[in-house]
């Protein structure tokens, strides 16, 4: 079992390299420690190194994001619902492409590995709650719409909005053959 200070030296760090890394891709480790608040023995004893702790962040991001799916559908309509969490989706895509070059291709893959199961469950959930209330057409699949999202995510942030519009549009069957 982790300490109650050890859990909050990890949280402390986890929140300051979140926003060092806002503000400055190239933050040091030793700046992130400065900023939690901790020493550098204690920041590479939890995450020995930057890929660790970048690895951590993007997990505990993705962890957040489909955790947010049940409380989204429970507050929303499905087709609102999965425009609300594709576009965390898509920010969090686009955090982990701006962390890319402190990546191997390695952690790449292995991020991918790690959340692509989780990610297609939910939208899965988010489709076919769209489906049973008729707002989502019968025929959309899961794997699709994550392709799609590799298009916003990569396309200007000012255009990800009207881009999801579009795919929703499409999603919805007013449109199908």
């Amino acid at each position: 079992m982790v300490r109650a200070d050890a859990r909050e030296n990890r949280a402390r760090i986890l929140a300051a390299a979140r926003a060092a890394f806002a503000e400055d891709d190239n933050a040091s480790m030793n700046q992130i420690a400065q900023r939690a608040g901790v020493g550098p023995g204690t920041l590479y004893r939890n995450y020995p190194s930057r890929e660790a702790l970048i690895l951590e962040i993007y997990a505990d991001e993705v962890g957040r994001i489909i955790g947010s799916a049940d409380g989204l559908l429970a507050g929303h309509a499905p087709r609102e619902a999965l425009r609300l969490w594709t576009t965390e989706l898509v920010d969090a895509m686009r955090q982990k492409h701006a962390f890319g070059a402190a990546l191997s291709p390695d952690a790449h893959k292995s991020i991918t590995e790690q959340t692509y199961g989780p990610v297609i469950d939910v939208i899965t959930r988010l489709l076919d709650a769209g489906k049973r209330d008729g707002s989502i057409r019968a025929d959309a699949e899961p794997g699709d719409f994550l392709q799609f999202t590799g298009a916003l995510w990569r396309a200007a942030p000012e255009r990800t909005q009207p881009m999801l519009a579009l795919l929703l549009d499409g999603l919805s069957g007013e449109f199908s053959a």
